[in-house]
């Protein structure tokens, strides 16, 4: 809810004592945002201390992405003695560009009778409903950067005669959906790169580095698991490192402007001369940042995941992966991951269980079979074969069929019993 306080000015036999403009859905409106198509609805609320002429009360919802700044003064040359370049004073040429998104006016008070200029208002409050949709076309996000901001708003503007305008507004959070299911954001990305150490003949040895994302596309608040391998074959302790880079660029007037900057980060441990070191699901949470911005012709908002190593007295070495930043949560991933995640606690279970206090010894597999039954199932041994003119193939390929029935079932109750139980001492070897 927008509002402006009383004593907003005078007028003709009254005062406006509050302007306000209120949406149906403020959480929306502040939280997840409005999208393409949405409609939008409130009311503006005015409150009047005596009779009021007015000459018209209309709703304006505009959007619109803007770009400014001004570029740095360079050299003029041969300004200054004997013809040297001398830097000019102050700042140079100003680049700016827009791109409005929404447009759309609506009246909210009917209209004054014919051959008069305005109509009167009661002393009291007034409620004037409103509702518009937004277009059908895609719009884009919501953001405000360094150098420029896409920024949409609901304003209610109060005309009267013989006074200047009035007006309150409040700002509408959009937001252009990412699925980060889909096909192109679920690709892994692999980057390695292998730098030497040193300079010119003096080198110490390489540092390599491979480091693997399992895919693109990650929403705000997900853990993205960095699986990296470093091996410093140099003489100097190094350092792994990762970060969540955002770059923000800016177009206008066929000039670039850049601005970068770290919004996350995670570090390894040292990793001594000769050693490696193995990143097996390294996680580096997404801090609430906006959503990708990969549609709008003058602002671009991008991610990136580095990966890098500080090398003491030498340049980082660093590799970077594109990172898109969607709205839309990848379900098939996170249930996967609650699937293992259960998983491994099911298969670990068992050591909650406790071992007896006195363990026993599995049955001996003579004690159980009998004489007759082991007679029984294994027949005469049969006489020996010429294996040289019997058989057809080397020794080796022929198997001898198991006659022998598998062990039985374990269980508590003895199969031949006897009428003196024997206890015999168990040892374990350790």
């Amino acid at each position: 809810m927008a509002a402006a306080g009383p004593g907003l000015g005078p007028g003709a036999g009254g005062t406006v004592k509050t302007l306000a403009l209120v949406l149906e859905d403020e959480a929306r409106r502040g939280g997840g945002g409005y999208c393409s198509g949405d409609t939008v609805s409130g009311q503006v609320l005015l409150e009047l201390a005596g009779p009021l002429p007015l000459r018209g009360l209309r709703l304006e919802a505009a959007g619109r992405a803007r770009v400014a700044w001004s570029e740095s003064s360079g050299a003029v040359p041969g300004a200054g003695t004997w013809g040297a370049a001398v830097r000019a004073p102050g700042p140079g040429p100003r680049r700016e560009a827009e791109v409005r998104y929404l447009d759309i006016r609506q009246s909210l008070l009917r209209d004054p009778p014919e051959g008069e200029e305005s109509l009167i208002l009661l002393d009291g409050r007034h409620e004037f409903p409103f509702s518009f949709q937004l277009p059908q076309e895609p719009l884009v996000t919501s953001f405000t950067g360094k150098y420029g901001s896409i920024q949409y708003y609901v304003k209610a503007v109060l005309e009267r005669p013989a006074a200047p305008d009035q007006s309150v507004q409040t700002e509408l959070q959009v937001i252009s959906h990412i699925d980060v299911s889909s096909p192109a954001l679920l690709t892994p990305v692999l980057r390695s790169q292998e730098k030497m150490v040193g300079c010119w003949f003096f080198t110490s040895g390489p540092v390599s580095l491979s480091a693997k994302i399992e895919r693109k596309g990650y929403c705000n608040g997900e853990a993205i698991p960095i699986y990296a391998e470093i091996e410093n074959c140099s003489s100097r302790l190094i350092v792994p490192k990762a970060a969540i880079f955002q770059t923000q660029t800016y177009l206008a007037s066929g000039k670039t402007k850049t601005f970068r900057q770290m919004v996350a980060n995670v570090r390894g441990n040292h990793i001594a001369s000769g050693s490696t070191d193995t990143w097996n699901g390294k996680t580096l949470k997404i801090p609430p940042v906006s959503p990708s911005i990969l549609d709008c012709c003058i602002i671009r908002v991008e991610y990136s995941l580095a990966v890098y190593i500080h090398i003491p007295g030498a340049k980082k070495l660093m590799i970077e992966m594109p990172l898109v930043i969607g709205t839309i949560p990848c379900i098939g991933f996170s249930s996967r991951n609650s699937s293992i995640t259960s998983q491994f606690s099911m298969d670990m279970s068992w050591l909650a269980l406790t071992m007896p206090e006195h363990p026993e010894a599995p049955p001996n597999y003579a004690d159980v079979v009998s004489e007759e039954e082991f007679s029984r199932h294994v027949p005469a041994y049969p006489p020996p074969i010429d294996c040289e003119e019997q058989l057809c193939c080397p020794v080796f390929a022929y198997i001898q069929e198991f006659r022998f029935q598998p062990p039985p079932l374990y269980s508590e109750i003895d199969p031949h019993p006897t009428d003196v139980e024997e206890i015999q001492p168990v040892s374990f070897m350790l």
